[in-house]
């Protein structure tokens, strides 16, 4: 049984309920395909929203990340 686990960050512009659906079902198919497996019923795909401040870069979360001024 293929068990996807898709991550995105949950912030503005998320993805839309539909979105999240058309993704589910085209990562499913594709799976199917390449996987050449006929019974996409038994394939799991998990979609988790991660908040920006639960993971980092160099040491900081991605929110301090992204507040720093571009220093270029």
């Amino acid at each position: 049984m293929p068990f996807i686990n898709i991550k995105i960050t949950q912030e503005e512009g998320q993805p839309t309920k539909e979105q999240k659906q058309a993704l589910i079902a085209e990562v499913t198919q594709v799976v199917a395909k390449v996987l050449k497996r006929d019974r996409i019923a038994s394939t799991v795909v998990i979609i988790e929203e991660i908040s920006t401040d639960n993971y980092g870069l160099g040491g900081q979360s991605i929110t301090q990340v992204r507040c720093k001024p571009d220093q270029g």
